[in-house]
Formats: structure tokens, C-alpha cells, sequence
């Protein structure tokens, strides 16, 4: 049973643009951090964080030219720290460049644990609750939206309540418009995390928002405890980006406060450009899409146990707990040596084949799969492969074009280099075919000669491009002698398509796999 909270208006804040581009091996340019801009307004999100200004050129840069963005609802805030210890509120150089960015809101954050009070900043903790006044009282007297973030502040509660309550009050009395609890070193409890925030609500009037980190891994149920609990202000990353373990991931907490929570933080056609923007954020920071991220990953909605597929035909809410189409994502069913009867009937229909396959074959296929994924061939990211193998089955198939033999001849030529030459017999229809093709290694080799026996007789092969090739060795301590698995990618047009090939020997590998390209281009990409 979902469990449902009180309605409430819920204000997402994106820190991707800052404490996202924390995580290692993330760098977003200018203009990087300006598209993800349009794409968070676009989905929704209610504040941006969109730098530290006066930090690095990058950011000075972005907020000058954030201004000409025309956005529909997400406000631009600028983040920075209190002031500093000793310096007058209008003398830190930090606080001048919050105003300089001239955004309608400003995030700063203060010290709320004695702990970096005293051993961090090298100052007192009545000098530290000073600078949290001083600096939230002239950045409100100057026109800005000031949100508070109290960092550290369950450690710092647990160490001491009175001094992090204190540090929480002075930034209320002196007009901040939401109070931000962090969870900075991310290892809270949400039992934990739950009991400070009731006791928070006691003794606070103003609104106060959640910043979680994931170095415990429970970075989202934190944030979704803390909104159960009362909180109002929900802080994240696109993807959980972020410093160490990352931050709480956005692309979780939307679609959990929305649809499980019945909060409308977002629209329903918002909801459902989540996926395509995680998406566009990996792309953008040059990082792999995650695919098992819950709602926005490739494999999120992914069926593969036969008992699974077969509830999932029958009833589709018996192994999804939402629909993927909500949150702008899919079901897929694949097919491995785990999968039964229904897999292989759910991807007949799924790859539109006009077949009518009986049990007894359906078993058979099984049989095949289960005994080539134990010579190292794996189906589920070589779909064209599992297509090609089911029609196969069938009384009468006949393949494009066969193989009948060929000869790899690979040397060293002085003045050339290493050279491949492969010698091919071809077999299409009652014609034989034999040439041979060189190219700068046996697969290219391979892969020229094959299309100069078939262009003859399938001239729309030109059209048919390699455009990935990938070699995983299987079993590392055979060494040389080990088995390899080939994936290769194909397009024609817009179409691309997946196929796979395994053996102890490379060269047979890439050749099954390239082979299946090609059949399957001609039989469903081009027509023979």
C-alpha cells in the first residue's frame, strides 16, 4: 500500500550546476550549464543553483549571461558562504559577489556543528553565530531571496542541539525566507534525520527545506522522510550527482513525491520528460547514462525472469510498481538463459515477427539460448542476434547469403606495416561466389570481403555501416586462450541494431557477429 502524506507545496532546488559538478570526473562548460538551464525550467524545477560567483571565471561567466535566458518558472540563486570571520558583512569579497550576480535569490550556507566552527574556521561560536546574522540580514536588506543552508546540521545537532538550534534561529530572526537542514557527510538515519526535524518544528516558525548526501545510500529516502515529516524544500542533483557518493538524486525524489506522496511538485507532461532529461544530463557531463537508475534507466522497467514475463503478460502492475510511460520511460523483456516460454512469445510480438510458434518450439529456442550463453554469447544487448535465432527455427528459412569458408592471412610487409588479406566463398542462393578484400586487420579484412562477394547480388549493403565494436574477454585467467565475446552496432539510416558472436577464437567471434549484422540489415533494414 502507498503510503500518502498531507498535500503540500513542495519547491524543488537543482544544485546539478554546482554541488553536481563536485563529483570526480565532471566538468561542465558555460554553455553545458546554460542548456541544463532551459532543460530544468522545462521539467519543472523551481529553483537553479547555478554556481558559486566569484569562485572561478566559469561561474562569474554564467551569471552574466544566465540574464539573457528567458525561463518560465526556475529562479536563477547564487550560493555562497556566510561572511567571513573578522571582516565587516560589506567588506567579504564572497557576499559583494552574491549581489554582483544580481539573481532574484541567494543560497549561503553556515556553520550549524561546533566541530568546523572551532577546528575549520579558526573562530568562536559566538563570532560564527554573528556571521550567520550579519550576512542573511544585508543580503534580505538588499533585495534578495535568502536561503539558508544549515551545513552539517544533524551531525552538529547530535554533537550539540542547543548550539545547531541556535545557528538556526539567527538565520530566522534575520529573514530567511527557507531553512535548509544538510546532512552533509551523508550519514544520517531517517529515523535518525526524522526525530531532529519534529523537534526543529517546535521551535522554528519558518519553512524549512532538506540537502541530503548519499554517502550511506539513503540520500532519497532521507529527502522523502524529511518531506513526510514537514519539510517544504527539497534540494538534489540530476542522476545523484555529486561530491564522494553523490547527492540525493532528483529523478527519484520527483516521481516518489508525486506519485507515491501525491504531491504535484511538477505537471503530469513534466513527469514525463524525466527520463529524456537524465538522459541529456549524462550526455552533457560526458558520463555513461546509468541504466539501472529506478524510473530513468535503460533497464528500469526490464523483464528477464521467465515466471516475471509471464505474470508481467497477464498483469503488468504484478512486477512494475508504476507505469514506465509516467515518467517518459519503457518495459523491455529480454532474453537470457533464465527466461521461459513467454519471453520468447512476448519477443515475437515485440520484434513483429508473423510467426506462429509452438511450445515444443519455444522450448527448443530456450534449449539454444541457454546452451550458446554457456559458450559465452549473451542476447540481451544483441537483440538482432535473438531475432535472427528465432527464425531460424522455422521450416523453410533461408538465409540471405552463406558462408562456406574463408582464409586469414595477417603479415608484416616492409614499407606498409601489418596487412590482413581474407579469401572468401560465398554461397547466395545456387551461386557460389570467392574474392578476397585486404584491410588494415583480419575484421575489416573480413568485413570487405564479405561485401565485395554480396554486392552483386545486394547492392543495398553500401548502406548497411558498422558503427561500434566491442571484444570482452570471458574467462581472463585462459589468457590468450580465452573465450572473447563480440557486440557490434550497426545503422542503416536512422535504424541501428545489435549482434553478437563468442568463441575461443576472435576472428570466428567477430564473424558471427558481423554476419548477423548483415543478414539481419537485409532482412529488416533493407529487404532481399
Amino acid at each position: 500500500m502507498e503510503v500518502r502524506s498531507q498535500k503540500m507545496v513542495i519547491q524543488l532546488y537543482d544544485t546539478t550546476l554546482r554541488d553536481g559538478t563536485q563529483r570526480e570526473g565532471i566538468s561542465l562548460s558555460v554553455n553545458d550549464k546554460l542548456k541544463i538551464v532551459r532543460k530544468l525550467d522545462e521539467l519543472g524545477v523551481h529553483y537553479v543553483e547555478g554556481g558559486w560567483p566569484g569562485s572561478n571565471p566559469k561561474d562569474a561567466e554564467f551569471f552574466a549571461r544566465v540574464k539573457g535566458i528567458q525561463l518560465e518558472q526556475a529562479v536563477i540563486t547564487a550560493f555562497g558562504s556566510t561572511r567571513r570571520a573578522d571582516v565587516l558583512v560589506q567588506d567579504d569579497p564572497n557576499i559583494r559577489a552574491l549581489l554582483e550576480a544580481e539573481t532574484r535569490a541567494v543560497a549561503i550556507f553556515g556553520k550549524s556543528w561546533d566541530l568546523h566552527v572551532i577546528q575549520v574556521l579558526g573562530t568562536t561560536l559566538e563570532e560564527n553565530l554573528e556571521m550567520i546574522a550579519d550576512s542573511v540580514s544585508y543580503l534580505k536588506g538588499r533585495g534578495r531571496e535568502v536561503i539558508y543552508d544549515a551545513e552539517h546540521f544533524f551531525d552538529g545537532y547530535k554533537a550539540d542541539p542547543a548550539y545547531a538550534l541556535r545557528t538556526l534561529q539567527m538565520a530566522e530572526r534575520a529573514g530567511a525566507e527557507c531553512l535548509v537542514l544538510c546532512d552533509t557527510n551523508g550519514g544520517t538515519l531517517p529515523s535518525q534525520l526524522v526525530a531532529i526535524i519534529e523537534e526543529m518544528k517546535k521551535v522554528t516558525s519558518t519553512p524549512l527545506g532538506i540537502h541530503a548526501h548519499n554517502d550511506g545510500d539513503l540520500a532519497v529516502a532521507n529527502s522523502l522522510a524529511a518531506v513526510q515529516a514537514g519539510v517544504v524544500h527539497v534540494q538534489g542533483t540530476i542522476n545523484g550527482y555529486g561530491e564522494r557518493c553523490g547527492n540525493a538524486n532528483l529523478c527519484s525524489i520527483i516521481p516518489n513525491l508525486k506519485l507515491k506522496l501525491g504531491h504535484d511538485c511538477i505537471s503530469d507532461e513534466q513527469l514525463r520528460q524525466l527520463s529524456s532529461v537524465s538522459r541529456y544530463v549524462s550526455e552533457l557531463a560526458n558520463l555513461a547514462h546509468d541504466a539501472h537508475l529506478p524510473y530513468v534507466g535503460h533497464s528500469a522497467f526490464v523483464h528477464k525472469g521467465g515466471m516475471h514475463v509471464n505474470a508481467l503478460v497477464k498483469c503488468e502492475e504484478s512486477y512494475q510498481h508504476v507505469d514506465p510511460a509516467l515518467v517518459g520511460n519503457h518495459k523491455r523483456v529480454v532474453v537470457s538463459e533464465l527466461s521461459g516460454k513467454s519471453n520468447i512469445a512476448y519477443k515475437i510480438e515485440e520484434f513483429g515477427l508473423d510467426l506462429s510458434i509452438s511450445p515444443e518450439q519455444a522450448r527448443q529456442v530456450l534449449q539454444q539460448i541457454k546452451d550458446l550463453e554457456n559458450r559465452g554469447f549473451q542476447f540481451e544487448g544483441a537483440e538482432a542476434s535473438l531475432e535472427l535465432l528465432i527464425r531460424r527455427t522455422q521450416p523453410g528459412y533461408k538465409p540471405p547469403f552463406e558462408l562456406i569458408d574463408f582464409h586469414v592471412l595477417v603479415e608484416s610487409r616492409q614499407g606498409r606495416g601489418m596487412l590482413a588479406e581474407v579469401a572468401i566463398k560465398v554461397r547466395v542462393g545456387d551461386e557460389v561466389t570467392h574474392t578476397a578484400a585486404e584491410g588494415n586487420g583480419p575484421v575489416n579484412a573480413l568485413d570487405l570481403a564479405v561485401r565485395k562477394a554480396l554486392l552483386p547480388f545486394y547492392p543495398q549493403l553500401t548502406e548497411i555501416h558498422l558503427t561500434d565494436y566491442k571484444v570482452r574477454i570471458l574467462d581472463s585467467e585462459a589468457g590468450t586462450a580465452a573465450q572473447v565475446r563480440v557486440l557490434i552496432d550497426s545503422t542503416w539510416g536512422s535504424r541501428t541494431w545489435s549482434t553478437v558472436g563468442s568463441s575461443t577464437d576472435i576472428i570466428e567471434a567477430s564473424w558471427q557477429a558481423l554476419a548477423d549484422s548483415l543478414e539481419y540489415g537485409l532482412l529488416n533494414g533493407l529487404g532481399v
